[in-house]
């Protein structure tokens, strides 16, 4: 078995290492001072501010997102915290009521049954 692999191996691999392939624009910053020529050195450049130019706009999109994310969740919080401070002063004035009335049977006189 070991065998057929390495024998598969040997005939493969000079067949793969000999292809050639395609390269592949990646996006990025290139290095421009190594073309020699003027159109190839503003291609590159050209090619650079592009790059910068879409990122920029991917990172201000992004950026606006978290943005208004940020302002919905604010705009939520101040809805529950002005329902709060509503309960905290209808609280406030139940409390309030029951203590006055707590002092006017303290300080009514006492029922005349009451003997």
């Amino acid at each position: 078995m070991l065998r057929r692999i390495a024998a598969v191996s040997f005939v493969v691999l000079p067949l793969v290492a000999h292809t050639q392939v395609a390269a592949q624009d990646v996006p990025g910053i290139e290095i421009c001072t190594v073309e020699k020529t003027m159109e190839r050195r503003t291609s590159c450049l050209q090619s650079n501010v592009d790059f910068l130019q879409k990122t920029i706009t991917k990172l201000n999109l992004d950026h606006q997102q978290k943005l208004d994310a940020a302002i919905r969740q604010i705009d939520a919080l101040k809805v529950t915290l002005a329902g709060l401070q509503k309960t905290i002063g209808d609280l406030q004035a139940a409390q309030a009521r029951q203590a006055e009335d707590l002092k006017k049977k303290q300080d009514a006189p006492p029922p005349k049954d009451a003997k």
